[in-house]
C-alpha cells in the first residue's frame, strides 16, 4: 500500500495587512461607484420668476422671435455668444412650432439692412437706461421678419469644487458645483415695450470621482428650459 503524505499549507495574514486590503477594497469600491454614470447623483436648485405683461398665448408661434445680442457683467464677456446660442438651441428643441432667428441670423440681417451703427447706439444707450430706442427695435423685428425679440442677461455665473472624501492624500471624491442668475426679456418690436419677462437663480451640484467641472452649457440647457417652460 502506497501512503501519501498530505500537507496542508496555511497562510498567514496580520491585522495590520489584513486591515490595509479592507481599505483598499473599500477604496476601490468607492472609485468604482463613483465613476459608474447612473451612480452619479445630481442636485438642481432653482427659483424661477415670470410675469406675462402683453404677450399671450400663441403669438410667438404667430409671429416668431430673433435673439438679439446678451449682456453680462464684466468678465463674462466672452460667455454672451455661447449662452445666446445654447438658449437658443434649447428653445427650438422646446417649442418647435415657434420660429427661431439665432444671435448669428440677426446680426446678419442687421449688418445687410445697413443697422450696424443704429444697433450699436442702442446698445451704448440701453446699459445706462435699461431701455432700447423704439424706432431701432421696430428696424431689427423687420430685417429679422419676427415681431419678438429676445434678450439675455448673464447677471452671475460660477463653477466649484470642493472635496468631499480622499485616502492617503489621494482625492477620491469632489462635489463638482455651478450657479448662474440668468434674466430673460422679450420685447415687442412693434411698440418697444416688454411683453414678457423672467428670472432664475439655479445651483446645479453633483459627486464624483472624475475630473470633470459643471460646464457652461449644462447649466444654461437647465435654466433655459425651466424659464421656457413659463412662457405662453
Amino acid at each position: 500500500m502506497i501512503q501519501k503524505n498530505m500537507q496542508r499549507q496555511y497562510f498567514h495574514v496580520s491585522p495590520h495587512g489584513l486591515c490595509r486590503q479592507v481599505v483598499a477594497g473599500c477604496v476601490l469600491a468607492l472609485v468604482v461607484l463613483g465613476s459608474a454614470p447612473g451612480c452619479t447623483t445630481h442636485q438642481i436648485h432653482g427659483t424661477v420668476q415670470q410675469r406675462a405683461i402683453s404677450l399671450k398665448q400663441g403669438e410667438l408661434q404667430t409671429y416668431g422671435l430673433a435673439f438679439i445680442t446678451p449682456s453680462t457683467v464684466t468678465g463674462q464677456e466672452e460667455d454672451k455668444q455661447a449662452l445666446a446660442l445654447t438658449f437658443a438651441e434649447v428653445l427650438v428643441a422646446e417649442r418647435p412650432a415657434v420660429r427661431v432667428v439665432t444671435l448669428p441670423e440677426t446680426l446678419g440681417a442687421i449688418n445687410r439692412a445697413g443697422l450696424a451703427e443704429k444697433y450699436k447706439v442702442m446698445y451704448e444707450d440701453y446699459r445706462d437706461t435699461g431701455i432700447f430706442k423704439r424706432d431701432i427695435l421696430r428696424k431689427v423685428g423687420e430685417a429679422t421678419g419676427t415681431r419678438y425679440l429676445v434678450q439675455l442677461k448673464l447677471a452671475s455665473f460660477l463653477q466649484g469644487s470642493q472635496n468631499r472624501w480622499g485616502f492617503l492624500g489621494i482625492r477620491m471624491l469632489d462635489t463638482k458645483s455651478a450657479s448662474i442668475r440668468l434674466f430673460l426679456q422679450i420685447w415687442d418690436s412693434e411698440d418697444g415695450t416688454i411683453a414678457w419677462e423672467g428670472n432664475e437663480e439655479l445651483n446645479y451640484a453633483f459627486d464624483t470621482s472624475r475630473e470633470r467641472a459643471v460646464t457652461f452649457k449644462t447649466v444654461v440647457e437647465t435654466t433655459a428650459r425651466n424659464l421656457i417652460a413659463h412662457l405662453p
